[in-house]
């Protein structure tokens, strides 16, 4: 004769539940084990080298804003050849060895707007376009003097659209700037100088209109009458 079967409760469900996840598991590490092991091993490398990787570049770029710090007078002074080479008598990195070295790190960025405009200034117009170029702006103002430092050497290589585009593009990228209105003039001069008459007259207009009490903006009727007379 049968017997009546035990009536199984909620709670001894979830143990069975529980030992039979647990049991699944030990199978699956035990099976697994190795590829875990490397797994966990190369989470842990990738945890300890990004700690690493954070905290020397953390170091290099103190550094690099002690080296900046210290050649910085001499760029402010217009000294731009001690600026980029340094006194190496007196232990001052000069900037080009500063981006050589610490180029990666924020302020290493920031020396290589430096090195750019001091290669501008001595007239390396290749080496300052190169350094422009190659500069990662991470606000409005660094953005508009990187689009305007092209602009000023294309402009000085006679290259007067490519001058003219870029202009532009650093008086749009920030037109509330104090800059906005000459650089918008100098992008419209030099279209007028690279025989793009009507995208001239299209910004001097757009510089009266948007800039109507700068001096830029009071000169451009003046433009705009010459341009439209030839």
């Amino acid at each position: 004769m049968l017997k009546a079967q035990k009536k199984i409760t909620k709670r001894e469900l979830k143990q069975d539940a529980l030992l039979m996840t647990v049991a699944k598991a030990t199978t699956f590490y035990e099976k697994h084990k190795k590829n875990i092991g490397v797994a966990v091993g190369v989470l842990a490398a990738i945890i300890i080298g990004s700690y690493i990787y954070a905290k020397n570049q953390a170091d290099n770029n103190e550094k690099a804003t002690t080296a900046l710090g210290k050649v910085f007078s001499y760029f402010d002074g217009g000294q731009y050849k001690i600026a980029i080479e340094g006194v190496p008598e007196r232990n001052i990195m000069g900037l080009k060895a500063i981006v050589e070295n610490y180029g990666g790190t924020k302020t290493g960025n920031l020396a290589k707007l430096y090195l750019a405009s001091a290669y501008y200034e001595l007239g390396n117009y290749d080496e300052a376009l190169a350094l422009f170029d190659d500069f990662s702006p991470n606000d409005p103002l660094t953005t508009v003097s990187r689009l305007a430092g092209m602009a000023a050497c294309y402009e000085a290589k006679k290259e007067y659209e490519k001058a003219a585009e870029y202009f532009e593009k650093a008086a749009l990228s920030y037109p509330n700037g104090m800059d906005a209105a000459e650089h918008l003039n100098s992008a419209a001069s030099n279209y007028a100088l690279a025989g793009k008459r009507e995208r001239a007259l299209e910004l001097y207009k757009k510089l009266k209109k948007d800039y109507p009490t700068s001096s830029y903006g009071r000169d451009a009727d003046r433009y705009i009458a010459q341009l439209s007379a030839t």
